[in-house]
C-alpha cells in the first residue's frame, strides 16, 4: 500500500471509492446519454456488478418517492418536523412488513398503534414495561440503543414493486421534540427581551439596558439548533430499521420472547443482562 494510504477505510471514503473506481472502468467504454435496461445490465456485468443488486437500485430509482412540501418558517429556523427514510429492499412486501413489526418490538420502546395491509403506525411504548426495558438497555442488556425514542409516532408504507422487491417508507413524526427546543430557546430570548424593558424602565442607559438582549437571543438560538442532533439520531434509527430489512435475505427476523405478563418480561430481561 502507498504512502498516505490509512491502514482502515472509513465508509464515507469506501463510497467515494468504489463510486470513482467505477467511473474510471465505465469510462472505458462508449455510452450514449441514455440506456436501455439491458444495456445496463449488460454494463453491470462488464464492470463486475451483480445483476440483483443494479436491478434493487433500479427499482429504487424509479420507485414513487413522493413531492416534498415546501419548508415552513419552523422547518428553516428548526428543522423539519418529520424525519424520512425510504429505500427498496430485496424481500416481498408481507415479509418486509412483519420483519419491520418485529424489529421495532425488539430493537425499540414502541408498540403498534394501528395496523393495516401494507401500513403500520407505531407509538411510544409506555407504564411499567417501557421502564423496565429503559433499566435493562442502562443495565448492559440492551446491545442497541433505542434511536427512535423522541419521535411521537413512526409509520410506514410497504408498496409491492415486481417479485421480490418492496419501496418502504419511514416516517417519524418529531414536531413534539421541536415545539420543546424552540419554546426553549424562545423563552430564553424572551427573557433578554424582558430585561431590557425592566431596565429601560427602572432609568438605565439605552447600551446597556440593550446589552442583555443579544446575549439572550444568541443562547436561545443555540438551544433551538441542538435539535437538530436529535433529528440526525431520528434518522439514524430509521435508516438502521431499512438496514435490518436490507440484510435480512428475505428471511424471517427473530420476534420478541413469546412468554408474555410481568414474570415473562423481567425474565427476558434478566436474562439477557446475564448474556451482555
Amino acid at each position: 500500500m502507498g504512502q498516505g494510504v490509512p491502514a482502515r477505510i472509513d465508509r464515507a471514503a469506501l463510497e467515494r471509492i468504489i463510486r470513482r473506481a467505477a467511473e474510471l472502468q465505465t469510462a472505458e467504454r462508449e455510452i450514449g446519454e441514455t440506456l436501455t435496461q439491458d444495456e445496463l445490465m449488460s454494463l453491470g456485468r462488464e464492470v463486475g456488478i451483480p445483476v440483483r443488486y443494479l436491478q434493487q437500485a433500479l427499482l429504487e430509482e424509479h420507485s414513487p418517492l413522493g413531492t416534498p412540501s415546501p419548508p415552513g418558517i419552523m422547518d428553516r429556523v428548526a428543522g423539519p418536523g418529520q424525519v424520512t427514510a425510504q429505500r427498496v429492499v430485496p424481500v416481498e412486501a408481507e415479509l418486509a412488513e412483519q420483519n419491520l413489526v418485529r424489529w421495532m418490538e425488539r430493537n425499540e420502546l414502541f408498540c403498534i398503534q394501528r395496523q393495516q395491509r401494507g401500513r403500520v403506525t407505531w407509538e411510544p411504548l409506555s407504564g411499567f414495561q417501557a421502564a423496565i426495558r429503559r433499566s435493562a438497555a442502562a443495565l448492559g442488556a440492551g446491545k442497541r440503543p433505542f434511536m427512535l425514542s423522541r419521535a411521537a409516532t413512526v409509520s410506514a408504507t410497504f408498496l409491492p414493486l415486481e417479485s421480490g422487491y418492496t419501496h418502504v417508507t419511514l416516517v417519524a413524526d418529531a414536531r413534539k421534540v421541536r415545539t420543546e427546543y424552540v419554546a426553549s430557546g424562545s423563552a430564553l430570548a424572551g427573557a433578554g427581551a424582558a430585561s431590557t424593558a425592566a431596565m429601560i424602565a427602572l432609568g438605565a442607559l439605552v447600551p446597556v439596558a440593550l446589552a442583555p438582549l443579544p446575549v439572550a437571543a444568541g443562547i436561545g438560538y443555540i438551544v433551538m439548533r441542538r435539535y437538530g442532533p436529535a433529528v440526525a439520531r431520528i434518522q439514524l434509527g430509521l435508516e438502521r430499521a431499512l438496514d435490518s430489512l436490507e440484510s435480512g435475505a428475505g428471511k424471517l427476523l427473530p420476534g420478541p420472547n413469546d412468554r408474555s405478563g410481568l414474570m415473562g418480561l423481567l425474565t427476558d430481561e434478566l436474562r439477557k443482562a446475564l448474556k451482555s
